[in-house]
């Protein structure tokens, strides 16, 4: 890492993580990296997407992500909320009319319910896999700008505490 921020480049990006370890020791392996990366210069992890990977990462200093996982979950038909993963292939969905998150603004959640996005699936309809997709990267555009408002207001270990309390990895 030395020898990396001594060319003092505009960021630093962060790869070879969570690829099949414990999460403790993700986290771990990250906090070693981190200290040594200049706090004012970018901090990159790439292939990290779950929420709850996300919010132990930026505790731990990381400024940005990029991973597949909205899209491949939700082409296997889960959706991404503030609880965990929720399957809604499931049968437990099949007449549940509510939206795939109470309080998403994202236009599956405004127009489609569970069932109905359920149905598209057993059906093998590529635009159930289409909803989930837009539902699965509005949850992150948005899960993003509630960190960015708890660091600015300086609440960010309370929203991480409080985040990880009801979600369920």
């Amino acid at each position: 890492c030395q020898q990396l921020t001594a060319m003092d480049f505009a960021g630093y990006g962060i790869g070879g993580l969570s690829v099949g370890e414990p999460k403790p020791v993700m986290y771990d392996m990250l906090g070693h990296t981190t200290e040594y990366l200049p706090k004012d210069k970018a901090r990159y992890l790439m292939g990290v997407g779950t929420a709850d990977c996300i919010v132990e990462a930026v505790n731990l200093g990381v400024d940005m992500f990029d991973c597949v996982f909205p899209t491949r979950v939700a082409r296997n038909g889960t959706a991404m909320t503030h609880e965990g993963r929720l399957v809604v292939r499931n049968a437990a969905y099949a007449e549940d009319f509510r939206p795939i998150e109470e309080g998403c603004q994202c236009y599956a959640c405004r127009n489609f319910s569970r069932a109905y996005i359920r149905h598209l699936f057993k059906a093998e309809e590529i635009f159930g896999l289409r909803l989930l997709s837009i539902h699965n990267l509005y949850f992150l555009l948005h899960f993003a700008k509630e960190i960015r408002e708890a660091i600015a207001e300086d609440r960010f270990p309370e929203f991480r505490e409080n985040f990880l309390a009801n979600y369920k990895a």
